[in-house]
This record gives structure tokens, C-alpha cells and sequence, in this order.
């Protein structure tokens, strides 16, 4: 069997576990050995594949991971109105507890909510329209 064909078989096998685990990682690395299988059949020695496919898929590798730290954090499933509608919308507290919790009307229902970050010994927050800034079960988190 000839370099190239096993480096296209390294290639082909990287993509299937990519495709089966879903990680662009895995991806990248298939590029590197693809690079490998290239330089295979432009007729460069062994040292030179191994040396071009560890490049590709490292700079592939490296590439992939600043562009995912620079991306923001998505925030939590409990406070990301993408997958939760009602993160956003605005209801009334007319009056607060001591541990900084209430009951407010919300879409004709009674819900129980909470400040967020509330401190018991701060004094009680002020009454007046507050945002839902996240669900935790059925209780809503307020903020202004």
C-alpha cells in the first residue's frame, strides 16, 4: 500500500469520528492528514508528510481554538432568551419579603420570584417593574 493511500484512510477515518463525536477538532486534524496525502503524491519523503500534516492540522488546531475563545460565552439554558421567551419581558412587584422574594402576576398566573443576587442583610429592594433575567424551575429571576 503506498504513503498516500494511508494517509487518505487516516483522513477518511478522522472524519467519521469527527462526524460521530461532532467536534471541529477532529475535523481539523483530517485536514492535517490530508495535507500528509498531498505531499504523498507530489512525491515527498516521509519526514516531509509527517512534518506538512502536523503543521496543517496543528495551525487547523490552533486556528479553531482562538476563534472559539474569542467568541462570548452563550449564557445558561435558565437565562438565554433564545431558548426561554419569556427572559426579558417585564413585570410588576408591588411589595418584597425580607429574603428578597415575592409572588407576581405573570401571563394571568401567579409565579414566585426572587431577586437576583440578593443580599439578606441589605435592606428590602424598592417595588416598581423589574425583568425577568432568569427561570430556575418555576421561580423567576428579577433584576432591573
Amino acid at each position: 500500500m503506498s504513503d498516500y493511500t494511508l494517509w487518505w484512510l487516516a483522513a477518511g477515518l478522522a472524519v467519521i469520528a469527527e462526524l460521530l463525536t461532532g467536534t471541529f477538532y477532529l475535523l481539523m486534524l483530517a485536514v492535517g492528514l490530508a495535507a500528509g496525502a498531498v505531499a504523498a503524491h507530489l512525491g515527498a519523503g516521509l519526514i516531509i508528510q509527517i512534518v506538512l500534516a502536523a503543521g496543517a492540522g496543528g495551525a487547523g488546531l490552533a486556528l479553531l481554538y482562538l476563534q472559539r475563545q474569542r467568541r462570548p460565552a452563550q449564557p445558561s439554558i435558565a437565562a438565554n432568551p433564545d431558548i426561554n421567551l419569556d427572559i426579558g419581558q417585564h413585570v410588576e412587584v408591588e411589595h418584597w419579603d425580607a429574603e428578597g422574594s415575592t409572588r407576581v402576576l405573570y401571563r394571568g398566573a401567579s409565579w414566585q420570584a426572587r431577586l437576583q443576587d440578593f443580599d439578606a442583610s441589605q435592606a428590602p429592594p424598592a417595588t416598581g417593574r423589574y425583568l425577568i433575567r432568569a427561570i430556575e424551575g418555576s421561580e423567576l429571576i428579577l433584576g432591573r
